[in-house]
C-alpha cells in the first residue's frame, strides 16, 4: 500500500492533542513537540505557523513560554486541520501528464474530478471529530463501535 510523505496533519493532529493533555497547565516547548512527535523542531514550527494563522494555537515569547491551544480542544475539528494543511494539495498524488496526449488529458481530468470527490469525502469524515475526541480515545471508540454494526 502507497504512503503519504506528507506528514503535516498527523503531526498538526499529533501537536494539538499533546497541547490539549497540557491545557491550562503550562505552554510547551518546541523542542517538547518535537520530541513527543518524533521530528524535528523546525518541522514542528513549520506546522505551527498555519495552525497560529488559524488560531488554533498560541505562543507565548519568553523563559516560561511556548505554545498552548488558541481554542478549546473540543471546537477544533480534524477537518478544519486536514484542510488548512492539505490545500488544493492532490489527495491521489495526480502527475502531469504530456498535455499531446488525449488519453493523458482525459485521464487527467477525471483523476482530478476522483481527486476533488476523495478530498471532500476525507474532509467530510474527519469532521465528525475533534481534538478532543482523540485526547479522549473517542475517535477509536466510534470507530469500532461503526466497525461491529457493519
Amino acid at each position: 500500500m502507497a504512503r503519504s510523505t506528507n506528514t503535516r496533519f498527523a503531526v498538526a493532529v499529533h501537536v494539538l492533542t499533546y497541547l490539549a493533555g497540557v491545557a491550562g497547565e503550562r505552554p510547551v516547548s518546541s523542542d517538547e513537540l518535537a520530541a513527543s512527535t518524533n521530528v524535528n523542531p523546525v518541522h514542528v514550527r513549520r506546522v505551527l505557523g498555519p495552525l497560529r494563522t488559524a488560531g488554533m494555537v498560541r505562543s507565548r515569547p519568553g523563559v516560561n513560554g511556548g505554545w498552548e491551544l488558541g481554542r478549546p480542544a473540543t471546537a477544533i475539528t480534524l477537518a478544519e486541520v486536514w484542510r488548512l494543511l492539505q490545500g488544493d494539495d492532490p489527495v491521489l498524488g495526480l502527475h502531469g501528464p504530456n498535455p499531446a496526449c488525449e488519453v493523458g488529458r482525459q485521464v487527467q481530468r477525471s483523476l482530478t474530478a476522483l481527486d476533488h470527490a476523495v478530498a471532500d469525502a476525507v474532509a467530510e469524515e474527519l469532521g465528525r471529530f475533534t481534538v478532543h475526541d482523540l485526547l479522549t480515545g473517542e475517535v477509536t471508540s466510534r470507530l469500532a463501535a461503526r466497525a461491529v454494526r457493519s
